[in-house]
């Protein structure tokens, strides 16, 4: 479908129902017809198949193995123990028996079948949960730093993230009339969608907000970004840094297309959260391409209309005048493991998981801490989980059930607890090669070398997709790898570990022996020249092996062969 062609789609859908309703008591397929599959995602949904079995099915003269996953919308990443218990019942119910952690702080079901669709659908809306825009040309899922009652500046964040997520929601009941009440809403009803108009964003749109000196949720990957400033005793939030323009997909082979950083422009106290980001959707939604998807994210338009034309015309459509930007330092874009008190004086734990797929055995523990133990669950962009809400006296418990169950921080070396890759085959159609199921092998070999070297304790950031659209962040990795082919990945070097500068391709459409000779070759060379206290990254870049990236358009230029 054309981009012009998914345009019209959008404003004749009717508010986003198109046909969806008719397709899902069709029974004669496991699928939904075609024109409905880009509606289909401002649901929550993507319609994938098993490409395990395509072949066989094809041979069998079979349709696909259609089945869905499911997004829901889950701002700041905070579960209740009530929802918990429900996302996690669904699992069984409905889905594939796991849960999957996402980049965006939310979880991910797959392998739901048609006929369970809306039977999930109504399980979450009974907890207060959906999946309204968690996919589709809107905003979506919300990011920002975790632990809310690690201080008052946590706090105002996470409400700051449900505030923006609640503002830039549709307004059309599709997604209620479809799936939970399965009738019309009421004429009375408002659907005007005041914000988005009937043909919504250009393309999808994504925010967070980062609480300095962690970047955990890499907030110049962000379309649009607020990096927030506390005052001197981080007792109240004095504001944020506004950040514009950042995104992590490209194409291969397509040098017009890039990832990007996005770029701190100025700072704005608490009260104009809301009117400044409205400024800046509403500039993408006013200028973002619309004839060219591979053009159409807002980092494109930034660079197209330049910095000073949108800080300007943020001051004019927010009725601000952005300060310059305060003062503050990232030291890492990982999670922090291990224990925090909570200012009630409680405890949460953050919980290891590897590429964030629950596995029966895990959810298994994390259930028995949530029905004795926790207060709520939180998940972070880094695909891992934290149990909150813990009294001090059942802290050992809970370490009991978690290294029982498989999961934690406490076997794993410095370089796993850093890594995160995609879902990738065999459910994700545009993935060109492995991911989650083969990046933990590889890890092992090069933990091997790291400890050849000497290195093993060193925090190094691997992270690894699929395809080129960087749902694991990839170019934000100091070793990234891209799938090109089966077996065959781009490997990129050189990324900042607080998430400030994009790495450089290295080695192009390269198999699993020259990647573990690279990674050899450079451990060696780490290991011996390093400075005191460097990161990997930036030891590869003082030392000339990749270029330092300073605007994306660069990362693909000037490869090794």
């Amino acid at each position: 479908m054309s981009e012009l062609d998914l345009e019209q789609l959008k404003r004749d859908s009717h508010g986003l129902r198109g046909t969806i309703a008719e397709s899902l008591e069709d029974d004669t397929t496991g699928g939904i017809t075609e024109t409905n599959l880009p509606l289909l995602k401002f649901h929550g949904l993507y319609q994938q198949d098993d490409r395990d079995v395509r072949a066989g099915r094809r041979e069998a003269r079979l349709e696909p193995l259609h089945s869905f996953m499911i997004r829901i919308r889950l701002p700041g990443g905070v579960a209740t123990n009530e929802q918990w218990q429900a996302i996690d019942a669904l699992a069984d119910e409905v889905a594939n028996t796991t849960l999957r952690i996402t980049t965006r702080q939310t979880i991910q079901y797959h392998g739901v079948f048609k006929e369970g669709l809306r039977t999930l659908m109504q399980r979450l809306d009974s907890v207060n949960l959906d999946s309204i825009a968690a996919c589709g040309d809107v905003n979506r899922n919300v990011v920002c730093h975790v632990q809310p009652d690690a201080s008052p500046v946590h706090a105002q964040t996470l409400n700051a993230a449900r505030e923006i997520s609640r503002y830039f929601l549709p307004k059309t009941q599709a997604w209620r009339e479809i799936w939970v009440d399965g009738k019309r809403v009421d004429a009375d009803v408002n659907e005007e969608e005041t914000f988005y108009g009937d043909v919504y964003m250009p393309r999808k749109f994504k925010i967070g907000i980062a609480l300095p000196p962690v970047n955990d949720i890499d907030v110049y990957s962000q379309d649009l970004g607020f990096i927030a400033i506390p005052n001197a005793d981080n007792t109240a939030l004095e504001g944020y840094n506004l950040v514009v323009g950042g995104g992590m997909g490209c194409t291969h082979g397509e040098l017009h297309t890039y990832p990007r950083l996005g770029n701190v422009i100025g700072f704005f106290t608490p009260e104009h959260l809301i009117p400044v980001a409205e400024a800046v959707l509403g500039i993408q939604r006013d200028h973002g391409d619309r004839e060219d998807r591979k053009q159409a994210r807002f980092k494109y338009t930034v660079d197209r209309l330049g910095l000073d034309w949108i800080e300007a015309e943020v001051n004019k459509r927010a009725g601000v005048t952005l300060a310059p930007p305060r003062d503050y330092t990232f030291t890492q874009n990982g999670d922090r493991y291990g224990w925090i008190e909570q200012q009630d004086g409680r405890w949460q734990l953050t919980v290891f998981v590897e590429n964030g797929r629950l596995l029966p055995k895990h959810r298994e523990g994390i259930n028995h801490i949530v029905a004795k133990y926790a207060g709520d669950i939180r998940l972070t962009t880094n695909q891992n989980l934290i149990v909150a809400g813990v009294a001090a006296a059942d802290r050992e418990a809970v370490d009991t059930l978690i290294e029982a169950s498989g999961l934690g921080s406490q076997a794993a070396s410095a370089i796993r607890l850093n890594a995160m890759a995609c879902v990738a085959l065999p459910t994700c159609g545009l993935a060109m090669a492995e991911s989650e199921r083969y990046l933990p092998d590889l890890l092992t070999q090069i933990e091997a070398l790291a400890g050849r070297h000497g290195i093993q304790e060193e925090p190094i950031t691997i992270r690894m997709t699929g395809c080129p659209n960087g749902c694991a962040r990839p170019f934000l990795a100091e070793i990234g790898f891209v799938g090109r082919a089966p077996g065959r990945y781009n490997m990129y070097l050189g990324a900042a570990f607080d998430g400030s500068r994009l790495n450089k391709l290295y080695l192009d459409n390269v198999d699993e022996a020259a990647i573990l000779t690279a990674v050899d070759e450079l451990f060696g060379r780490y290991s011996q020249e390093r400075e005191s206290g460097e990161h990997f990254g930036d030891f590869l870049v003082r030392v000339g092996v990749v270029q330092g990236v300073k605007h994306g358009s660069e990362v693909h230029r000037e490869a090794q062969a």
